[in-house]
């Protein structure tokens, strides 16, 4: 199984690291502007709807330390096959 590694846009630091069915359930919640598409706008409501949506606590622990104190951020996925 591959990891999925998570970077911030803005500065390219790793976030974390997730999983191909937490991927999954990122590409299917999150709109994505084509198939290529690989990055995402985090706030804090959005962690509230992958919540509400079904994400598991691995996702959510993942996405609520890469966005930390900050209001919101852009991150990119990256698979390490």
């Amino acid at each position: 199984m591959a990891t999925i590694r998570l970077f911030d846009t803005e500065d390219g630091r790793e976030l974390g690291r997730i999983d191909d069915t937490q991927l999954a359930f990122l590409i299917d919640a999150f709109e994505e502007e084509s198939s290529t598409d690989q990055d995402y706008f985090l706030d804090r409501d959005s962690i509230d709807y992958l919540e509400e949506r079904g994400a598991d606590a691995g996702l959510l622990g993942v996405l609520r330390a890469a966005l930390g104190n900050r209001e919101e951020i852009d991150f990119r996925w990256q698979r390490d096959d």
